[in-house]
């Protein structure tokens, strides 16, 4: 039976910052949803995180018309060519960011994390860098589909710090893997079969700082639309303290129960 797809974006400066950094792109026509949250001084996080939707969704959409673009960087063999494609993107991505820092003074060290996934064939494809994250929503509860590249999440993996002292780590914003700061970079990949009711969230860690996991499963299972949704998480960071930017992308996917023209000819006729 066919799906619908709806998403909603909404991005916040904070309470503390003067300036967005984060930057986002959602297009159900490519499949195509991405959140980056941009790092560096100056305006350099700006640039940033800019330069990774540009060339992200531009490499998304030239492969859509083109199906035999070149790759970028190593295939991976265990996971679909959309989700290959994905990761060249991210990579084409790293390449500019870093190309950039070079060439202007005002750049130098900048970076961005991304979280990006792509959605064709009843499979979500993903693939990130970095400490944004993406949820799956399913039968009422909460999947953490991406693992943080940072400092903390490296200390609990190893079991020399708790979740919880995780969440009261003065270093927890510091990530481990980035866009933009080395020449290459390592893309973590995962895929997901999608069914209807799914509920994904992709958001920057505006959002994740100070809003807990549970937090976030009410907002998205108890309001109603994808607006609604993606308001309520803001409205959340804030009132947590609106330390940072955030950003929140949601995409419901819902089974269309009504019948399409050609079933309703069928019905009547055949």
């Amino acid at each position: 039976m066919p799906t619908e797809i709806f998403h909603c974006a909404k991005t916040d400066v904070g309470l503390k910052r003067h300036r967005n950094e984060d930057r986002f792109f959602a297009n159900h026509d490519l499949g195509l949803y991405v959140v980056c949250d941009g790092m560096g001084g100056e305006n350099a996080g700006d640039i940033a995180s800019t330069l990774a939707v540009n060339t992200i969704q531009t490499y998304m959409a030239d492969t859509a018309r083109q199906s035999d673009l070149p790759f970028v960087g190593p295939y991976d063999a265990t996971v679909s060519p959309m989700t290959n494609r994905l990761a060249s993107a991210i990579r084409l991505a790293n390449q500019t960011i870093h190309q950039e820092s070079w060439t202007r003074p005002d750049c130098v060290g900048m970076g961005t994390t991304v979280v990006a996934a792509h959605l064709s064939n009843e499979m979500l494809s993903i693939a990130h860098v970095g400490d944004s994250r993406l949820y799956l929503v399913r039968n009422n509860t909460i999947h953490g589909l991406t693992t943080d590249h940072s400092w903390v999440a490296d200390q609990v993996l190893n079991g020399l710090l708790t979740e919880e002292e995780a969440e009261r780590s003065s270093r927890k914003n510091i990530v481990t893997r980035a866009l933009g700061v080395e020449s290459t970079v390592e893309v973590e990949l995962s895929e997901v079969a999608v069914m209807s009711g799914d509920v994904f969230l992709l958001c920057s860690d505006g959002l994740t700082r100070g809003v807990r996991t549970p937090e976030i499963l009410r907002a998205l299972r108890d309001e109603h639309t994808v607006e609604s949704k993606a308001n309520r998480l803001i409205a959340m960071a804030n009132q947590a303290g609106g330390d940072d930017n955030t950003t929140v992308l949601v995409v419901t996917v819902q089974q269309d129960d009504q019948p399409g023209l050609w079933e309703r000819f069928r019905t009547r006729f055949l």
